[in-house]
């Protein structure tokens, strides 16, 4: 499905009267769980700061070089039910004033379909010795997640890491071993062992390490909070702290963790909204 580029019929309310012909225009696939919304959004006069502030999280805007014009990137957690939602733009004028300005975005439902998968049993019941290992792992990554770097790290739209298209569709509800789990929070590319995996944008490394699920897995921060989580590598060829450019090899397809086979699990992190990698290539595309 193409990106939407649609005209916000909802009229802007509250805020400073200057501000009132603020023009919005947004582009998503759809507007349903797991998508990311770009907002770009044109003033009459030019602002110091702008975020969008939705779903209990502030979305930060990055300006052109006028300052006139600011795109936001506002995800669409995996789990947000139906319903209208209210949108706050909010910042600050070039001479000092604050202002904040609403409109309403409506989520529409989406059934996501289920997947029926057979693992080693140690990765549906994990032996007591490992609890720990997975309980510090867990919150290792949503301490990653929830730190928002203040400065956008890429420029040119987002391509997959991987050639081909993807294989497992994000959001299906998994049942491993006849248990209900988690539902599938990125997106799969298949791949012999040892295939490269590429940035799919620039960023700095900010996590190499083994982990129980996930296996060899490698987290890239985009600045802005927006994070790529790449897992089941077969190897890690980057160290945290190293800053890479789209298309640098930061890994190769492997089969370690919880895995039925070789893949690339391609996740990503937005203000820590699960939301479709194959989302973001799309809206950053525009």
């Amino acid at each position: 499905m193409g990106v939407l580029g649609l005209w916000l019929a909802t009229p802007l309310l509250g805020g400073h009267p200057d501000f009132l012909d603020l023009s919005v225009k947004r582009y998503a696939r759809s507007l349903q769980p797991g998508e990311i919304v770009r907002l770009t959004v044109e003033s009459p006069k030019p602002l110091l700061s702008l975020e969008a502030r939705v779903f209990e999280r502030s979305f930060s805007g990055q300006p052109d070089s006028s300052s006139l014009v600011w795109k936001v990137l506002v995800g669409v957690d995996l789990d947000t039910p139906p319903g209208g939602q209210d949108i706050v733009l909010a910042g600050t004028s070039e001479s000092g004033e604050d202002f904040s300005q609403t409109y309403r975005l409506v989520i529409e439902d989406k059934t996501f379909p289920t997947r029926r998968l057979t693992v080693d049993s140690r990765y549906v019941d994990p032996p007591a010795d490992v609890l720990k290992r997975i309980r510090e792992e867990s919150q290792r990554t949503r301490r990653i997640f929830a730190a928002i770097t203040s400065s956008r790290l890429w420029e040119v739209p987002f391509t997959a890491p991987v050639p081909g298209s993807a294989n497992s569709s994000f959001g299906k509800r998994s049942i491993l071993n006849g248990q209900p789990r988690s539902p599938h929070s990125g997106t799969d590319f298949s791949g012999p062992t040892g295939t490269p995996v590429e940035a799919p944008n620039s960023g700095r490394v900010v996590l190499v390490a083994d982990l129980y699920y996930s296996g060899n897995t490698v987290i890239v921060d985009h600045g802005l909070g927006l994070y790529s989580y790449f897992a089941h590598l077969s190897k890690a060829l980057v160290s945290e702290g190293q800053i890479l450019e789209q298309g640098d090899v930061l890994g190769e397809i492997g089969a370690t963790g919880r895995v039925t086979g070789p893949h690339l699990h391609w996740a990503v992190r937005l203000n820590r909204t699960r939301v479709d990698p194959l989302s973001l290539i799309a809206v950053s595309a525009e």
